[in-house]
């Protein structure tokens, strides 16, 4: 299955130690078309969440099933138009921009599997009483490093052949998320949604990214 972006954190508490780590992309989530609320504007924006393993740092997260490395995870607006984010991170991580003809059509299912190296940075909540880790920047391995081989195996949710298994082993956050989506009700519903959706496909120019 291809999730096709164009040019047109983890469940624990306790977050992972800010610094840099080698890991390996192994989860992709098409969250899907989803309302949110940038710089006082509501937008609709189509949502990708990727999650990365990060092989050395194994720990027991969970009593009883035994050591598995950290994880962490990223939403990104699925675009590719020069000034998204996910274009930014894509490119820092290659170590070379894409040319337009690129961009114009680049399936993020090709990430899976893929090492790289990862800058966890901190940040507080808005009112001051959690840190979160979050992924500040993502680079190509240094050389003479190297990432473990993958532990966790690689998984996919796409609207294409959507896995019913995999959506339900997501955090109920994320589930939320994919089920507000223009599309996952039209998945449900096609006939109820098709006349709602029918006038967001011009919304790229006013995208934040």
């Amino acid at each position: 299955m291809s999730i096709i972006a164009t040019n047109a954190g983890g469940g624990g508490f306790t977050p992972i130690d800010a610094g840099n780590y080698p890991a390996r992309c192994y989860q992709m989530i098409h969250i899907g078309t989803i309302e949110e609320t940038i710089q006082g504007q509501v937008k609709r924006l189509n949502k990708v969440r990727l999650t990365w393993e990060l092989p050395t740092e194994m720990k027991e997260w969970k009593e009883g099933e035994g050591e598995k490395p950290a994880i962490i995870s990223k939403d990104f607006t699925l675009s590719m138009n020069e000034k998204a984010t996910l274009r930014k991170y894509l490119a820092s991580w290659r170590g070379k921009d894409f040319s337009e003809e690129e961009a114009k059509s680049f399936d993020v299912t090709r990430l899976l599997g893929k090492a790289c190296l990862v800058n966890v940075i901190h940040k507080p909540s808005k009112d001051g009483s959690k840190t979160y880790a979050e992924i500040g920047s993502i680079s190509p391995l240094p050389k003479g490093m190297t990432c473990p081989d993958q532990f966790n195996p690689s998984a996919e949710l796409s609207y294409d052949n959507f896995d019913y298994a995999l959506f339900e082993s997501l955090p109920d956050f994320i589930k939320d998320k994919v089920k507000s989506s223009d599309e996952y009700k039209a998945m449900k519903h096609p006939h109820a949604t098709q006349a709602a959706t029918a006038g967001d496909a011009d919304d790229d120019e006013e995208l934040p990214f």
